[in-house]
C-alpha cells in the first residue's frame, strides 16, 4: 500500500513509499481502510523535529493522526463494529482498563498507542487501531467531511464544551484565532451556548469567515485588540477567552480581556502564560488548559456534525500530493484544514 512516511528529521518533506498493509495483532484490533486523513500543525512539528526526544518512533514511520474510513477487517473478539462500517478514529487507541480510561478520559491513557505520533498513522491506505477507538458515523457523513474532527475538531469541541459551562445567556466569549481549530470551536460554541462571540484574528479573510459562521463581532488581532474587545463590552471585558494561538502576544492579551471571575482557556502553544498572583486573587480569574478530548467528546461532536451544526472548511489533496499540502499549510493558502484522500 501507499504511505506518506517520515524518513529523517533533517528533511522538510515526507516520502510516499510502498509498504505492507497492516495486520491484525490482537483480538480487539481493527484494520480500517482510510477514507481521509487530516493534516495537522502537529505533523509539521514532528517533521521539524520539535517532538524529538518526547516521542521517538523508529524511523521511517507513517504520520497521520486524524483519520476516518471504513472497517476492513476485525479481530476475533470485536463486537462494536463490522466490516463495511464507516468510522472515525479517536486518536488514542486507549487500553480501557487503567484508572483514566475507567474515568472516561481516554486521552490520558498511559498505555495505548497514538497512531501517527508514536506508531504507524493514517497517511496511508490502511491503518490498524482498536475497536475502543472507533466511533460509527451517521449515514449522511463521509470520511473526508470529518477526518480532522478526530483531533482538531475534538480539541475545539472539548474547549467549547468547557467554556459553555461558564457562559450563561448574555455573556461573551472571545475566540482568538479563527483558523483550522477556531472555526470549528466557534460553531461548537454556537451549538452549545447562548453567549455572544467575538472572533479575533490578524487575517481579514478569517475575520470575515467568523462573521459568516455566526460570530457577533470580528476584530483585528495584534496591538490594541484588548481595547477593541473592551469597547465592544462597554469596558467590562468578557467572561471567557479561548486562545487557539498561544503565542505572539496572545497569552498577555487574552487574560487582559477578562472581566472579574473570567476564564482564560489555553489551546495554542509556543508562548508563556504569566499572570500576576495578585490578579488571580483580586479578579478571581482562572486559566484552564485543554488536551484533545475523550471518546465521549468525539461521539458528541459527530452528533453535531450529523445534524449539520458543525461543518468543516477544508481543502482536499490526494495522498501523492502530501508535500504540496504541507507547503500550502506553511504558507497559509487555505482556510480551515487540509484533508488527504488516499
Amino acid at each position: 500500500m501507499k504511505a506518506a512516511r517520515l524518513h529523517t528529521y533533517d528533511e522538510d518533506h515526507l516520502h510516499v513509499d510502498d509498504i505492507p498493509e497492516p495486520k491484525l495483532q490482537g483480538p480487539h484490533d481493527v484494520i480500517v481502510r482510510v477514507g481521509a486523513a487530516g493534516l495537522c500543525r502537529t505533523d509539521l512539528h514532528i517533521i521539524e523535529g520539535v517532538w524529538r526526544g518526547t516521542l521517538d518512533p523508529e524511523l521511517p514511520y507513517t504520520l497521520g493522526h486524524e483519520n476516518a474510513g471504513w472497517v476492513h477487517e476485525v479481530g476475533e473478539s470485536v463486537t462494536a463494529v463490522q466490516p463495511g462500517d464507516t468510522v472515525i478514529l479517536h486518536p488514542k487507541a486507549s487500553c480501557g482498563v487503567c484508572a483514566t480510561c475507567r474515568k472516561g478520559e481516554d486521552m490520558y491513557c498511559p498505555d495505548g498507542p497514538f497512531p501517527g505520533l508514536d506508531s504507524e498513522g493514517g497517511f496511508a491506505e490502511y491503518i490498524r487501531t482498536s475497536e475502543r477507538a472507533l466511533v460509527k458515523m451517521a449515514p449522511n457523513l463521509e470520511p473526508k467531511q470529518v477526518a480532522p474532527f478526530a483531533d482538531a475538531g475534538l480539541t475545539a469541541y472539548r474547549v467549547a464544551k468547557k467554556a459553555a459551562r461558564v457562559l450563561p445567556p448574555g455573556s461573551t466569549c472571545v475566540i482568538i484565532g479563527i483558523g483550522g481549530l477556531g472555526h470549528i470551536s466557534l460553531q461548537c460554541l454556537l451549538a452549545t451556548s447562548a453567549a455572544d462571540i467575538i472572533g479575533v484574528d490578524l487575517n481579514p479573510e478569517h475575520r470575515k469567515h467568523a462573521e459568516e459562521l455566526g460570530a457577533n463581532h470580528a476584530v483585528e488581532g495584534g496591538d490594541g485588540v484588548v481595547e477593541r474587545v473592551k469597547e465592544l463590552t462597554g469596558g467590562d471585558g468578557v467572561e471567557a477567552v479561548i486562545d487557539f494561538v498561544g503565542e505572539h502576544g496572545t497569552t498577555e492579551q487574552g487574560p487582559a480581556m477578562l472581566k472579574p471571575g473570567g476564564t482564560y482557556f489555553v489551546v495554542g502553544y509556543g508562548g508563556t502564560v504569566s499572570v500576576p498572583a495578585l490578579t488571580y486573587i483580586f479578579n478571581e480569574v482562572s486559566t484552564v488548559g485543554t488536551l484533545v478530548g475523550s471518546y465521549t467528546d468525539l461521539s458528541e461532536l459527530m452528533e453535531l456534525a450529523a445534524r449539520d451544526k458543525v461543518r468543516l472548511s477544508m481543502r482536499e489533496y490526494p495522498l501523492d500530493d502530501i508535500n504540496r499540502s504541507i507547503d500550502d499549510l506553511y504558507a497559509g493558502t487555505f482556510q480551515g484544514r487540509a484533508v488527504l484522500v488516499p
